[in-house]
């Protein structure tokens, strides 16, 4: 099935948009300042405007370096590492503190792990984008949820085409071929491997999702809060 693709730039309602920047002008700098729920990241997350730039090999690794070493990402497989711990997953590492500390060093070791193969080494060796370009406003719910979850398989290419996204599924098979050396050894072998590729892929795509549709979520309950702070106002204003 072809994946979906964004719309040619003359009917992408966000484009020329100020207040909306695009890939022509994105920097990691201003991209810092993109959370969900003014905590969890996207950096990578562009609107698309149809003037593509792309990024420098440097750039890839420093998009990669910031994603993996903001403190939400620390906090999460913290948090991660605890349920693991509660559940005893991986028992091979027991429980304890030692246990904790074995589960936490594995979790990150997969985020950087993916995060080092899939949006930076090979990326940067097959030149394509480890961006996520939101499609945006003027389609219906069900096309762009669609054009997202495409995005784990389809991307933009350095030369401004989009194709496969080879990067992303070899990068998640790859870090889950490493994990091989630090899981414990019933934790371990080719099934384990792809299992784990292919939950990091279907996260990724949860994570796409909520990049594509976090504007329209955080819109509504801005809206929302004006509306009331407006009707505080009148109602303060009334004798």
């Amino acid at each position: 099935m072809q994946a979906v693709q964004p719309p040619p730039p003359e009917t992408n309602p966000q484009a020329g948009k100020a207040a909306q920047p695009g890939d022509s002008d994105y920097t990691l700098k201003n991209a810092e300042h993109q959370r969900i729920f003014g905590i969890i990241p996207e950096f990578q997350a562009v609107n698309y405007t149809g003037v593509y730039k792309p990024l420098t090999v440097r750039e890839k690794f420093n998009l990669m370096w910031k994603s993996s070493t903001d403190p939400y990402i620390f906090a999460l497989d913290a948090i991660v590492a605890g349920i693991g711990q509660a559940k005893d997953s991986n028992p091979g590492y027991h429980q304890g503190a030692e246990g904790y500390f074995k589960r936490y060093a594995a979790s990150y070791a997969d985020t950087f792990d993916g995060n080092f193969w899939g949006n930076a080494v090979l990326t940067s060796a097959l030149r394509e984008d480890p961006r996520y370009f939101r499609e945006g406003e003027g389609h219906s719910y069900l096309h762009r949820g669609l054009y997202s979850a495409s995005s784990a398989i389809w991307c933009k290419r350095d030369s401004g085409s989009w194709g496969p996204n080879y990067a992303n599924v070899l990068g998640n098979i790859i870090s889950g071929g490493i994990s091989n050396a630090y899981y414990p050894a019933s934790d371990r072998g080719l099934g384990k491997t792809f299992t784990g590729a292919i939950t990091v892929t279907a996260e990724g795509i949860i994570g796409s999702e909520l990049e594509e549709f976090w504007p329209d979520i955080a819109g509504h309950f801005l809206q929302k809060r004006r509306e009331k702070k407006q009707q505080a106002q009148l109602s303060a204003a009334q004798p």
